[in-house]
């Protein structure tokens, strides 16, 4: 039943991170497909190169939500069938982070996941989460390439989950919340294959430069 109920959470947490708020609010306030703009990305940083700071903020706002909401959904789940709740919320997690990547609705292509990983991250290992999301600042602030401080923020979080130890976390999900680290880690940086050709090449856009393509 374990492995059932893990299974249902799975496929829900996907259908929730197939909802993506990118291409929902392009097409109904702007009358276009992000996916058509810049480098074709439907995440934050091409919404907001694409169509301003508000269609940006939105987009922002329902991927972060829509990765908390599936990952409390699968804890909330297992905790009523009376199982472990780290099952839940890494299948709620990992879900969400696929949907959102391919969703369902739209062709299966979506954005590169960062918002919504760190969203689901969030609600599981707050700590590293958020020592991340200083890295992913810092590297920002210094560099003002968002597919950098993207990519060694999630270099950065299965290091910090296994340095940090398993006393960060409630229950006994240490090995979990290893491999969904190192499974986000390695998914976020393999999503950012054409920003880091860019990098090498010298060609990357730099936050705020003005230019469209997109490094989330």
């Amino acid at each position: 039943m374990l492995y059932l109920f893990s299974a249902i959470i799975l496929i829900a947490g996907y259908l929730i991170g197939s909802v993506n708020a990118a291409v929902i609010i392009s097409k109904t306030f702007y009358k276009s497909d992000i996916r058509t703009h810049g480098s074709g990305n439907a995440g934050t940083t091409n919404m907001l190169r694409t169509f301003g700071k508000k269609a940006a903020a939105g987009t922002f706002l329902i991927d972060l939500l829509k990765g908390v909401f599936a990952a409390l959904l699968g804890m909330l789940i297992m905790k009523l069938l009376s199982f472990d709740s780290t099952t839940g919320a890494v299948c709620g997690a990992i879900g969400a982070i696929l949907g959102h990547n391919w969703p369902i609705y739209f062709s299966f292509k979506g954005g590169k996941g960062v918002l919504t990983s760190f969203a689901v991250l969030l609600v599981i290992m707050p700590i590293p989460s958020l020592i991340c999301l200083g890295v992913f600042i810092v590297v920002v602030l210094i560099t003002r390439y968002v597919s950098l401080g993207s990519m060694l923020g999630a270099f950065a979080l299965p290091f910090l989950v296994y340095f940090l130890g398993d006393n960060l976390f409630i229950e006994s999900g240490f090995t979990m919340y290893f491999i969904l680290s190192v499974f986000v880690a390695a998914l976020l940086i393999a999503r950012h294959h054409a920003n880091i050709v860019r990098l090498v090449k010298g060609t990357e856009s730099k936050l705020f430069s003005g230019k469209k393509k997109d490094e989330k």
